[in-house]
């Protein structure tokens, strides 16, 4: 591949084999992306390979895009602004080909590099800890003495565990002055405990994708054993605290960097609510964009070239907070573009609806009371529904009502409109307890997260409740709206407490002539739940303290 810096001392340097076959999504990408960039035909950027050397002697894999001569965004001494891409989760260098080419097209300098412990960079992998966190910092070193970067404009781009260490660097190296995460975290330890609840089948998928491509380093392989296994939990925690921006946002605030964070709604591995969370606790330049899909999916047509609206917008950002910005790198909030913002894509319909911050989502709510089983086993949900009633299940069965499968039915969602489904009628009330409204007579819109209260008596101090809320139409048929996990320990068998269940957030169009359902079970193959089977588990509701559903709606 051609285009090398002229006088750049690293250009002539040996390189690496170049990396096999993906076995991963990325490998059609970097295919395709690579044929779009070595084939234009025109002046098109440079581009080349490189091997970047940290602090410690590790030697991470890198490409580097440079825009061609006479590209407009040139300071007075052609200095361009710089970008800087962390790999994904498994993935190497060449998955940015297609964006990095259009990121120097329009201006950038663009340099993308594998995370250390990922294929040809060396090292092992340190899950946005802070060699992970250092490296980038050694990134942007090596950029502004090798290439024509500015050096006051510089902006991160990341997807997934580049998403994450995107606002970790802003965090840890002020002179980064713009990020776009997508697809990433705020809080490490909510994605994997929500609910007080172990998030199995996200681990399982990221243990799946890191093992044929990346080297874990031995607290990683502890960490996993342990998480799996159930045990040390505060640990665990502990060390996903420390790879968490949600940590450090002061720091984030206190550098004024602009953050743009794009996610789904439905994303099985970080989910959405930990980031509208994150989102709140930024006091600068921000903007939060929410469309239907599951992790990294929203994301995957602009990874092959593709026009993409996630993408899209990451550009965007960046050309407000770094061109925009002069030559100071931080934007004057007066170019017509929100300084705070919130864009959100509704499900199912995808209706487009702005808001100036997270808050002005809901307008008001509505509290839903909790009846007792009728004949069919099914409570009322609003209306009339009393008190004084108790509802009991066998705990650890699956009633057939679950949470999806991670990294698929969000996509499944975003595609084809087909997000996890239950016939409600036929749901077992042997393991689920099942509310339901009656149909609504004019459209309602749920906006921000719903929440459930009520009382419950188990035979165990341990276990674990999962709540679903459904779309039902006419027939019976329930489309997932959002659901969560709530674990307790440590309770007197037989002796009733209380339990709150935050929904993860979503936004969603329940149309005219549907009703919405209420189902709590308490085994759900996402996760690692803590009911023993066979227990008894009841949920119960008194005048004194009513069980109820509160929803937000616009």
């Amino acid at each position: 591949m051609s285009g090398t810096l002229a006088g750049d001392p690293a250009s002539a340097a040996p390189r690496r084999p170049g990396p096999p076959a993906r076995v991963s999504q990325a490998a059609t990408v970097s295919t395709a992306a690579i044929a779009h960039t070595v084939n234009a035909a025109h002046a098109a950027p440079s581009f080349r390979l490189a091997d970047i050397p940290m602090k410690d002697g590790t030697v991470l894999a890198a490409d580097v895009f440079t825009p061609a001569p006479g590209t407009p965004g040139a300071d007075r001494k052609g200095r361009y602004p710089l970008v800087v891409q962390p790999a994904s989760w498994g993935q190497n260098d060449l998955e940015y080909v297609a964006q990095g080419k259009r990121l120097a097209a329009d201006g950038y300098v663009a340099v993308t590099y594998t995370v250390r412990g990922f294929w040809r960079s060396g090292g092992q992998v340190d899950v946005a800890g802070p060699k992970d966190v250092s490296d980038v910092s050694a990134v942007i070193d090596w950029a502004l003495a090798h290439t024509p970067a500015d050096h006051q404009r510089i902006g991160m781009v990341g997807l997934s565990l580049g998403g994450g260490l995107t606002l970790l660097g802003a965090a840890f190296d002020p002179r980064i002055k713009a990020v776009a995460a997508m697809s990433g975290w705020g809080d490490l330890a909510d994605s994997l405990y929500s609910g007080r609840t172990r998030h199995l089948q996200a681990a399982a998928v990221l243990t799946a994708i890191q093992t044929p491509t990346g080297r874990r380093s031995p607290e990683f392989s502890r960490i996993l054993a342990d998480l799996f296994a159930d045990r040390d939990i505060p640990e665990v925690l502990a060390w996903a605290h420390t790879r968490s921006p949600a940590t450090y946002v002061d720091r984030i605030n206190a550098h004024g960097t602009a953050v743009l964070l794009a996610h789904a709604w439905g994303d099985g591995i970080f989910n959405p609510s930990q980031m509208t969370a994150f989102y709140q606790k930024l006091t600068g330049p921000k903007r939060l964009e929410l469309r239907p899909g599951d992790h990294a999916t929203q994301e995957l047509t602009g990874l092959l070239g593709l026009d993409n609206a996630t993408w899209a917008g990451a550009r965007r950002w960046l050309d407000q907070h770094l061109k925009s910005a002069g030559s100071t790198g931080r934007s004057s909030g007066r170019d017509g573009i929100q300084r705070s913002a919130v864009e959100l894509e509704i499900r199912p319909n995808g209706r487009h609806e702005t808001y100036p911050d997270w808050r002005s989502v809901s307008s008001r709510t509505a509290h839903l009371r909790l009846g007792g089983p009728g004949l069919t086993g099914t409570g009322a949900l609003g209306g009339t529904a009393g008190t004084g009633w108790r509802k009991r299940i066998v705990g650890g069965t699956d009633s057939g009502a679950d949470g999806g499968v991670a990294d698929l039915s969000g996509l499944l969602d975003q595609v084809a409109d087909l997000p996890p489904a239950v016939v409600v009628p036929l749901l077992p009330r042997r393991s689920a307890a099942v509310w339901q409204t009656t149909p609504y007579a004019t459209e309602e819109h749920l906006r921000g997260a719903a929440r459930l209260h009520t009382t419950v008596t188990a035979s165990a101090p341990q276990g674990t409740a999962f709540a679903y809320l459904y779309d039902v139409n006419a027939l019976g048929v329930g489309k997932l709206i959002s659901h969560a996990p709530q674990s307790w320990s440590g309770q007197r068998p037989g002796r009733a407490f209380p339990l709150d269940v935050s929904l993860f957030a979503t936004a969603y169009d329940l149309p005219a002539g549907h009703r919405l359902a209420l189902v709590v079970d308490t085994k759900d193959p996402l996760y690692g739940g803590r009911s023993p089977r066979g227990s008894s588990v009841s949920f119960g509701s008194s005048a004194t303290d009513p069980s109820a559903l509160t929803l937000p709606l616009r």
